[in-house]
């Protein structure tokens, strides 16, 4: 067990901590939540050892061992990604060595009846035991299989840990971690630089770990999908929630709506007591109740209405100029760095007002297209940008390209032209740098107040198409949620590049996927997207796409195969054969993307009238008051009522896109 006992922690005048108390058991999931330096990374770091409290004190068990996942790592230079990661495994090491070593003095020595030969045989056998305890036998193989879980293929495992981006040196640290299995796991933001598919992996992996985790997320399903409880801090305040996420948010807004509700009504009683207490105060007939009452108000327990942190940014992206109808067309597009292929035979078209999402694993071309997009990159191909288009572009990077020797103000106030300058402080305040924030060195902000910096940037330009790089990597719940409605209102055309599940959904109504130097468009929402390709592991989705690669791979390579037919020849040689050939597969598959989008209306229509047929008897059952049977009956009556709403709008959502699909094709 951990114990957070009574711990306080000031920064002079600001109290970051106040009297919090928790504790941490074995087989807790805990999801810590709260805004932007509301002190989560504080507590992990208290846990860890790495701070010390101001006041109280942090107490583990002895024999109990915990891993740290930080959101910055350091590495040796020099080692491969396997042997960096083999450490894990640095006393299973140690044991072999040392029983190596016994073996080999057994087999040299001859004295066998000695005291000395016999301690040594029993020492072996205590070895060979822990040896086989620790799964020594099966190091290398969960060494491999934990990397590849995580994304990294065997070609990599020779690479030197230093070559690798900071993401993929994340991944390397968290899978010494779950190498290790300790019994307590701390881990702060372990999504930020994960594709899609290694999230599904990891929530696969915690969900099945036996010991207790402790996880900082800004990722709603992720932790909906590990935790089973909820520790919130906010002012200096601990709530402790022993559920997952979404249902804590309801508890929240229950527990503070009833204590609202008693704080009035107490408040009442001590307005009306008080008036009792003025108004009969110098009455000797009224002396002994207005004794009474004066001694009922110093026993009563004042009840205190929890003040929330209600900072939130404000966020409206201004109107812009209405560009053309295509926005981005790019035929036949490649890039290559030196011998790595990215990207090869990009095909894609983006219209006016659409919202798509890039997806797909790490290192797959979706940021590479996005630089290419804003004329960063050069290419091979075509590549058309439509009339009228502005561009904005929200690096993942942004935070580290800013000059962290100039202040927030000025590095606003160097990109703001125009009229929009007499307005800097006005956007500052909005995305929470108010008064002596604005006066704050870049250096010294956190990795949300860089995203909010950067956001605030894009807002001093009308642009009409934003192309925006995993832009919720260090934002809070809250301003994740802001940033989300304003870009549902925002009336241009949104490429977004996310791993963010909860955030694309609703957002996004196409889905384009980099995966083999390719880019596949997909029609829909995000999970939508994953349904489909039901992604339910890594491997499960190499063993589908290797066999039409291979089948792919032959095709193309039939005419240069001696024997090879001579109409498969004429075919892969003629261009207008090709055409034809291309044309009817296109036709085909659109042809199959229309019934797939008529199928899900058809079944979505079923369900609204099923849904709405229970509904009709629900209402029946509800007007006779002798049928009330508990709050059970309104919670399920309510749950019924968010199915019809959500099925509907996905009708209506699939129906759009059912005419404008089908539009295209006429």
């Amino acid at each position: 067990m951990i114990s957070i006992d009574g711990v306080s922690i000031r920064f002079g005048a600001f109290v970051l901590f106040d009297q919090i108390t928790f504790q941490v058991n074995p087989g807790d999931r805990i999801g810590l939540v709260g805004r932007n330096g509301a002190g989560k990374t504080t507590i992990l770091n208290l846990i860890a050892g790495l701070q010390e409290p101001d006041e109280g004190r942090v107490v583990k068990s002895a024999d109990k061992t915990v891993g740290y996942l930080p959101q910055q790592m350091k590495h040796q230079k020099g080692k491969t990604l396997y042997r960096e990661t083999l450490d894990a495994f640095s006393h299973v090491i140690a044991l072999k060595k040392r029983i190596d070593a016994i073996t080999h003095e057994l087999g040299e020595r001859t004295d066998y009846d000695s005291a000395a030969y016999l301690a040594l045989i029993q020492e072996l056998s205590n070895l060979n035991e822990r040896f086989e305890l620790e799964g020594g036998h099966s190091i290398h193989a969960e060494v491999e299989q934990t990397l590849q879980g995580l994304g990294f293929e065997k070609k990599d495992m020779e690479r030197p840990v230093h070559e690798f981006s900071g993401g993929w040196r994340m991944r390397v640290e968290l899978a010494k971690i779950l190498l290790r299995r300790p019994d307590y796991i701390l881990l702060d933001e372990p999504t930020n630089h994960l594709d899609i598919e290694s999230i599904q992996w990891l929530e696969g992996f915690l969900a099945g770990y036996p010991g207790g985790i402790l996880i900082i997320s800004h990722d709603r399903v992720f932790l909906d999908r590990v935790t089973n409880r909820t520790v919130e801090l906010s002012l200096g305040k601990l709530y402790d929630y022993r559920v997952s996420y979404s249902r804590y948010v309801t508890l929240k807004q229950e527990r503070i709506t009833v204590q609202n509700a008693a704080y009035e009504n107490q408040q009442k009683l001590i307005q009306d007591t008080e008036q009792f207490i003025n108004r009969f105060r110098y009455k000797a007939t009224k002396a002994v109740q207005v004794q009474s009452r004066i001694k009922q108000l110093d026993k009563l327990d004042r009840i205190e209405v929890e003040k929330e942190d209600d900072q939130v940014m404000n966020l409206k992206f201004p109107p812009s100029r209405r560009s053309g109808t295509i926005v981005v067309e790019a035929l036949d597009l490649g890039k290559s760095f030196g011998e790595h292929h990215v990207l090869r035979g990009v095909n894609m078209v983006i219209e006016r007002g659409e919202k798509v999402a890039f997806v797909g694993r790490n290192g797959e071309g979706k940021t590479t297209l996005s630089r290419i997009l804003v004329g960063e990159l050069d290419f091979t191909g075509k590549l058309k940008m439509g009339h009228n288009v502005e561009l904005g572009y929200f690096a993942q990077n942004q935070d580290e390209i800013m000059d962290g020797n100039l202040t927030v103000l000025e590095t606003v106030d160097r990109i703001a032209v125009g009229d929009i300058r007499t307005r800097i402080r006005d956007i500052l305040g909005a995305f929470l740098f108010k008064g002596e924030d604005a006066e704050k060195k870049v250096r010294v902000l956190s990795g949300g107040e860089r995203s909010r910096l950067a956001m605030a940037m894009m807002l001093l330009q009308p642009f009409n198409v934003l192309i925006l790089d995993e832009p919720t990597n260090h934002l809070d719940m809250r301003s994740k949620d802001i940033l989300k409605n304003a870009l549902m209102s925002f009336d241009g055309t949104l490429i977004v590049v996310s791993h963010d599940r909860e955030f694309l959904d609703g957002l996004v109504e196409k889905v384009f996927e980099f995966r083999h130097q390719k880019v596949k468009e997909h029609l829909g929402g995000i999970f939508d997207f994953l349904q489909r390709r039901k992604l339910s592991s890594l491997k499960e989705v190499e063993r589908k796409s290797q066999p039409a690669e291979a089948a792919g791979g032959q095709i193309s390579r039939r005419a240069d195969v001696p024997g090879a037919k001579k109409e498969e020849v004429q075919a892969s040689q003629d261009p207008e054969r090709r055409s034809n050939k291309l044309n009817y597969e296109e036709k085909k598959a659109f042809e199959k993307k229309i019934r797939k989008i008529s199928n899900r209306v058809r079944a979505l229509e079923h369900e609204i009238e099923k849904i709405e047929q229970e509904l009709a008897e629900m209402d029946k059952m509800l007007m006779n008051p002798d049928n009330f049977t508990g709050m059970k009956v309104y919670e399920d009556y309510e749950q019924l009522k968010k199915r019809h709403d959500e099925a509907l709008a996905s009708w209506e959502k699939q129906t759009i896109m059912l005419e404008k699909v089908s539009g295209k094709n006429s």
